[in-house]
């Protein structure tokens, strides 16, 4: 990156800010007879979820020095709303934890917090919405802490999958490999084969999500022979790497071949792509032909796997 991408980037990203602070400090402002700050607002919500809570954990959580949560949690003891204890297991521990009146104060402002969110929500269309949130959710894992084990759902292609299925490949191999025009193409008609016998019992696809987001898919078709299935169009975003996604969708795609009486399944791949590669050895493919082309742009070797159930 030169210093004239850095220039703009900065520029996008501070243009980024403005607007979302300015956006975040409506909703966090709300009306002007406000009963309660931010600062004691957010006390109010961290408490309503970890009953007690030590005062330590919740400097951390809020980011607030010593003096300012002293100030701030008398503030809330004076008002009624939360209450202040020694812990019994060790007596140099203070915890705080909400009184009857903090929950119903925090009813109250989670109440207000869902209606103001719920009205610029509403300002969208649903593919707005999902594509907002889907923003939120990429922003989150890039600059926040990324979930060690989020959670992984396999499940068969919705209307836009395939469309989707079809641009990632031609999206990260061009970018990653330098694949040409050609290679998207092929994608495009295997998912259109695949679409057109969509109903055929003895074939299935299926999109990995990594908590409801897409990362991955891959498909069983039907193969040369009628008695091989073939495995076809496994896909893994980058972000998804060292999940276990690319195994699970390989063992999920075998195990359905071996359930609808197939007694064996091929694939094809080239050489350089040695992840996929490596997830195919541990599922037990052997390597059984190779041949060399240049369909896609750079110079490949095309192999041919196979597992005999």
């Amino acid at each position: 990156m030169n210093d004239a991408q850095l220039a703009d980037r900065v520029a996008a990203v501070r243009a980024f800010n403005r607007l979302y602070t300015g956006v975040i400090g409506v909703l966090d402002e709300g009306p002007p007879d406000a009963e309660y700050s931010l600062p004691e607002a957010r006390v109010l919500f961290e408490l309503a979820h970890q009953d007690p809570m030590p005062v330590t954990d919740l400097r951390k959580r809020l980011d607030l020095d010593a003096g300012y949560a002293s100030r701030l949690l008398a503030r809330l003891e004076s008002r009624g709303l939360i209450a202040r204890e020694r812990s019994d297991e060790d007596a140099r521990r203070q915890l705080v934890r909400p009184t009857a009146a903090g929950r119903d104060a925090f009813a109250v402002l989670n109440r207000r917090s869902t209606e103001q969110i719920g009205g610029l929500l509403s300002r969208f269309a649903d593919d707005d919405q999902e594509r907002l949130l889907a923003a939120m959710r990429t922003i989150g894992d890039l600059v926040g802490e990324r979930r060690r084990n989020p959670a992984l759902v396999l499940r068969p292609p919705r209307p836009g999958d395939l469309g989707w299925v079809v641009e990632r490949h031609g999206t990260l191999y061009a970018r990653e490999y330098g694949f040409g025009p050609r290679f998207e193409g092929l994608v495009a008609r295997i998912v259109a084969d695949f679409a057109d016998e969509h109903d055929d019992p003895k074939q299935a696809f299926w999109i990995a999500e990594l908590d409801g987001e897409r990362v991955g898919g891959i498909a069983c078709t039907r193969g040369p022979a009628e008695d091989t299935a073939k495995l076809r169009l496994l896909l893994l975003e980058p972000s998804a790497r060292g999940h276990g996604v690319g195994r699970r969708l390989v063992t999920e795609c075998v195990e359905f071949a071996k359930a609808h009486g197939y007694r064996a399944m091929e694939l094809s791949t080239v050489s350089i792509l040695t992840a996929a590669r490596s997830i195919y050895r541990a599922a037990g493919f052997e390597l059984v032909a190779e041949e060399d082309f240049d369909d896609w742009g750079p110079k490949l070797t095309d192999e041919t796997w196979r597992l005999e159930f």
